[in-house]
């Protein structure tokens, strides 16, 4: 195989070093051993790029310490999630129980005392449900 040489004496393949560059013995070898680093570089990257199977097991290795990070991160994330599910359980069991009803109560008392008129129509519509049903069952004689 031959290499095309241009005026300045340089060659046009892959290196760029002068055609009669060597100026001795010691510089050739350097030259030499320059062109060799460059040429077992150059096969380790092709070896390396021809290795499907090793280049997909290292795909599969990245992939599954992804996967482990993942998998950590979802169960952390489940468990802050339990743990604020269950707090809200505990505060809604407390509002629940009957030491609370009492303020609950004065509460609803409070805001009835704010609108009489709401708290009368709600009485009223009570009284009618009330007289309704003791009507009806005079009626069928259950009294």
């Amino acid at each position: 195989m031959t290499d095309a040489t241009s005026r300045d004496g340089s060659r046009s393949g892959s290196t760029e070093q002068p055609v009669g560059g060597a100026k001795g013995p010691d510089e050739l070898r350097r030259q030499i051993e320059q062109t060799r680093g460059q040429l077992g570089d150059t096969v380790e990257e092709l070896a390396g790029k021809a290795d499907v199977k090793g280049r997909a097991k290292a795909r599969a290795a990245d992939l599954k310490d992804k996967a482990g990070a993942m998998s950590v991160q979802l169960r952390s994330s489940a468990a802050h999630a339990g743990h604020t599910v269950h707090a809200k359980a505990g505060r809604a069991k407390s509002a629940a129980e009957p030491h609370a009803r009492p303020g609950r109560a004065r509460g609803a008392v409070r805001a009835g005392l704010g609108h009489p008129r709401v708290v009368l129509a709600a009485g009223a519509a009570a009284g009618v449900v009330v007289a309704a049903s003791l009507v009806r069952r005079r009626q069928h004689g259950h009294c």
